[in-house]
């Protein structure tokens, strides 16, 4: 019985550590680029749900993106539905072959990205504030392009493995 139980555990944690390879989305039509898509404005309609599915926080976020070169610059204003307002500078940096690196002053070493197709998948560590501490939390994000103007994303945040919640995402971007 001891076995079973072990056999089973293991069976679990390697599905939990399976993941969708970016690769499958490589035909998928409109392809992201992301120097076209993230260059002006772009307008972002969200919430932040914990892992029961209940929604904790919705926010609108209003992205002035531009390029010099190879690096881009996201900045990244956000209201929260309670009020509350925040800002996120992102940097990107296109490392060739679909291979992305970013960074912001909340993210802890960097965030890794792959695109492919329609879709961008990065991850990273994100210093989460809670209360009067802060947290690292681990993002698992995913954008999609749909047309032009629409890209989807959706964000699972974990700590130690565990899933502690989800961010799901509209992006407009602006004529």
């Amino acid at each position: 019985m001891r076995r079973l139980f072990l056999l089973l555990c293991t069976s679990l944690l390697l599905t939990a550590c399976a993941g969708i390879e970016v690769g499958r989305y490589q035909s998928e039509k409109p392809s992201l680029d992301l120097r076209r898509y993230f260059a002006g404005t772009i307008d972002g309609w969200g919430m932040f749900q914990d892992r029961s599915g209940a929604v904790i926080k919705r926010f609108h976020v209003k992205i002035d993106a531009q390029w010099k070169g190879e690096t881009g610059t996201l900045d990244e204003d956000f209201t929260w539905s309670d009020g509350s307002r925040s800002k996120r500078v992102w940097t990107l940096t296109d490392l060739g072959g679909g291979r992305w690196r970013g960074s912001a002053a909340d993210v802890v070493g960097g965030a890794e990205g792959e695109a492919a197709g329609n879709a961008l998948h990065w991850r990273y560590v994100l210093a989460l504030p809670v209360d009067d501490r802060v947290i690292h939390v681990d993002m698992d994000d995913w954008m999609f392009m749909i047309d032009d103007e629409v890209m989807l994303n959706r964000t699972v945040m974990s700590k130690f493995g565990l899933r502690l919640g989800e961010i799901t995402l509209s992006f407009r971007k602006r004529p």
